[in-house]
This record gives structure tokens, C-alpha cells and sequence, in this order.
């Protein structure tokens, strides 16, 4: 008899890869810890389409619809994004558990700003993978580091 271990989406970034926008982490030991019984698909959906460093990001509200839009150049990346965690989604069908980090434009699960059109925060909502991801898993509950860290504050599952 195999034992198939139960597979977890995590932003890569929470997992310690340096893909952020900056080139940094935000690594969060806790979380991989907590994860021990699980097979952990790292998940990044900017680093492969922009490189690392890269210019940062932001959910903007354009003609009422959320967009995902360069921060110094305006250009409109929504497309890019939407075509590489569509294929991450088709190449990782089935998921048991989905952590995200908070607050990002791709990732962020009610925590992302959402902006106007002068840059302005205008309300809280969700990055496009949070988004794509909410509506293909429709039975995997999201979260992000923080909800994760409050029910599992010593890191165990």
C-alpha cells in the first residue's frame, strides 16, 4: 500500500526563494514546518514571466474591472499573469491546501490593495492568482501566512 502525501500550494517566496520583486524573501520558517506531512509545490507566478529584480506590480480598478498593471511603466500585465498561473492551475489540478502571501498583487486573499487610477488605495481585495485560484479550487480553503501562523503558531499542522 503507498501512502500519497496530501499536496500544498505555497507562495515561494513564504518558502525562503528570493523572487520577489526586489530580489529578496519573506521567508517564514514556520510555515515549511508546519507543512512536514505535506508535498510542497512552490508557487510564483511573476519571478518566470519578469525576471528578479523587476519593477513592482499593483491591482488596479481600470473601467471597473481589477488589472495588474506596472508600477512605473503603466503597462498592463494582466494577460501575462493570467496565462502562467492558468498553466500552473492545469499542471497542479488536484491541491489539498493553498497558502498565499499576503497582501501581494498576484497572491494577496483579501489582503491586496486595490488601487485607482492615480495610485490611490481604494479598497482590500484579491491578487489575480488568489483570484484564478478561488475560482478553479473551489473546495480548497486559501489562506495566507498570517491565518496560517494564527492556527498553527508553533508551525505544526
Amino acid at each position: 500500500m503507498s501512502f500519497v502525501k496530501k499536496k500544498v500550494v505555497v507562495s515561494a517566496c513564504i518558502l525562503g526563494e528570493q523572487c520577489r520583486y526586489d530580489g529578496k524573501t519573506k521567508k517564514i520558517s514556520a510555515v515549511a514546518e508546519g507543512l512536514k506531512g505535506y508535498e510542497i509545490i512552490p508557487f510564483c507566478p511573476e519571478a518566470p514571466l519578469f525576471g528578479t529584480p523587476r519593477e513592482r506590480i499593483n491591482v488596479m480598478l481600470r473601467e471597473g474591472e481589477n488589472r495588474i498593471v506596472t508600477d512605473e511603466t503603466n503597462k498592463d500585465v494582466t494577460k501575462l499573469l493570467e496565462d502562467e498561473i492558468n498553466t500552473f492551475i492545469a499542471a497542479h489540478p488536484q491541491v489539498d491546501r493553498i497558502i498565499l502571501k499576503s497582501k501581494s498583487p498576484s497572491c494577496g486573499y483579501g489582503t491586496t490593495p486595490i488601487l485607482d487610477e492615480k495610485k490611490d488605495p481604494i479598497a482590500l481585495g484579491n491578487g489575480i492568482a488568489a483570484e484564478l485560484m478561488q475560482a478553479h479550487y473551489k473546495d480548497i480553503k486559501i489562506e495566507d501566512e498570517c491565518s496560517f501562523m494564527k492556527h498553527n503558531p508553533n508551525g505544526s499542522d
